[in-house]
């Protein structure tokens, strides 16, 4: 590349945009409105991802996203104190997992799109 990218950041769908809106401000991103329609969710410049008021059954049920983290326990701590589980009926986390290149942890949204937040081997 003869460019200096910036940063990725990738569109998911909402079966129901303003539950899902609540719910990625209550997991810590910052919100910025695009649209009635479209927001931006970020922890810092570089890390984000839009969230659509539109919603294609197969599109959202397979789509994911990988948030590399430093630690996945400590992640994995502060996600479930949350509660999100609890107050998002389709919420759900799974246990840490261990694989070859690393330990991760899934967490499915309101809608289902599928979040990994993995921490990599050393």
């Amino acid at each position: 590349m003869n460019y200096q990218p910036k940063a990725i950041r990738p569109f998911i769908g909402a079966k129901n945009f303003d539950e899902s809106r609540d719910f990625y401000r209550a997991l810590g991103f910052e919100e910025s409105v695009i649209d009635s329609k479209m927001s931006l969710f970020k922890v810092n410049d570089n890390l984000g991802f839009y969230l659509q008021n539109a919603y294609v059954k197969d599109w959202v049920d397979n789509s994911m996203i990988l948030l590399e983290v430093d630690d996945v326990e400590k992640c994995t701590a502060e996600l479930l104190a949350k509660g999100l589980h609890e107050k998002y009926e389709k919420v759900r986390f799974s246990e840490i997992r261990n694989s070859e290149w690393g330990r991760e942890l899934f967490m499915h949204d309101p809608s289902g799109v599928l979040w990994h937040f993995f921490e990599f081997k050393q």
